[in-house]
């Protein structure tokens, strides 16, 4: 293996994430599920973690991807406390597994600890039938926020918006295993007046829309410079288009593993108020957007600091959004 490179080269030009092949399909899931709930945890760790090891050990673009994010990480907010290996790379790999395995679980809906925390302003919405736009992130295991959302009555749906055909495939997975679910995957390849108009009738009912933040759209859609890690990255700005749109309020939402937080709990949702109201002036739209998108950038970087392993995004993050980017000074605050 070549040695570590410096947190602020860039990497090797590659292909869009949505390119990326992607590994978890429907009847993997299916299998690693049998083999869970028919022979337990540890042969599914033997299933699992050689398969781990044979990615990380032959996938040299998520290796460095993996080592820059950590460095970046260290470099910013010294949470590792040491500069990233690929040792370190390598645990980042085996929590990804790991949170392949939680989401097992609670697909197959067997007692997960949750704890909660800056969740009542979403309950109260939805005592009040009112529906927000929930900006969330490739951290931890979203699939609990569905496990959480199905023990609440007071929730009527979530919707989570994804942007790659993989999504119709999990989308039935999810509908033989849970038929009841109020969760639902919705596929988005083109963002059109249908889409808009279709997801204001889910805000007006009540239901909630998820957003990735995390992850630039490929081919439409616009992105916004923030400083991320102490480095400019581009994030999406449908999130905060659509809030304002559909004149609901933005929340930000993750789902983070112990034992960083407390071994009390295997969990902890986290949800934080981004905006009641957003507005985007037409003189100075872009200013705002690139506010909004900051708040989100230092609210994930707030995550990272608690669970540095946590974020799956095996990809140049800084290097993605690049072909549309909004062409504006990137905000230092």
């Amino acid at each position: 293996m070549n040695s570590p490179k410096s947190p602020h080269e860039p990497l090797e030009p590659q292909q869009h994430w949505a390119h990326l092949p992607e590994n978890t399909f429907a009847w993997g899931i299916r299998l690693l599920l049998w083999v869970r709930r028919h022979l337990g945890a540890w042969p599914l760790i033997f299933c699992l973690y050689p398969v781990v090891l044979c990615y990380w050990a032959c996938n040299a673009r998520a290796r460095a991807a993996s080592l820059q994010y950590l460095n970046r990480l260290e470099e910013h907010s010294h949470t590792l406390g040491h500069q990233a290996s690929h040792l370190d790379t390598f645990k980042h790999f085996i929590a990804f597994a790991e949170t392949i395995m939680d989401k097992l679980l609670a697909i197959s809906n067997e007692p997960i600890t949750i704890q909660k925390k800056g969740t009542q302003g979403l309950l109260d919405l939805f005592e009040q039938q009112r529906g927000a736009i929930i900006v969330t992130a490739h951290i931890g295991c979203l699939e609990l926020c569905r496990v959480s959302a199905e023990n609440n009555s007071k929730i009527r749906k979530l919707n989570v918006l994804v942007h790659t055909a993989h999504a119709q495939r999990f989308n039935r997975l999810l509908k033989q295993l849970q038929p009841n679910s109020p969760v639902e995957l919705l596929q988005v390849s083109e963002f059109s007046t249908a889409t808009a108009v279709m997801l204001a009738q889910k805000i007006e009912q009540g239901e909630c829309v998820a957003i990735a933040g995390d992850r630039v759209p490929l081919g439409h859609g616009l992105s916004i410079p923030a400083s991320f890690l102490g480095h400019e990255a581009m994030f999406p700005a449908g999130p905060y288009i659509l809030a304002a749109t559909l004149k609901c309020p933005l929340y930000a939402m993750t789902c983070i593993r112990a034992p960083y937080l407390s071994r009390k709990y295997h969990y902890q949702i986290q949800a934080q108020c981004l905006a009641e109201h957003i507005s985007l002036p037409r003189k100075t739209r872009q200013q705002a957007l690139m506010h909004y998108a900051q708040l989100y950038a230092h609210w994930l970087e707030n995550q990272l600091q608690s669970a540095p392993l946590s974020w799956f995004n095996y990809f140049d993050f800084w290097q993605q959004g690049q072909t549309n980017p909004m062409p504006t000074k990137t905000p230092t605050a």
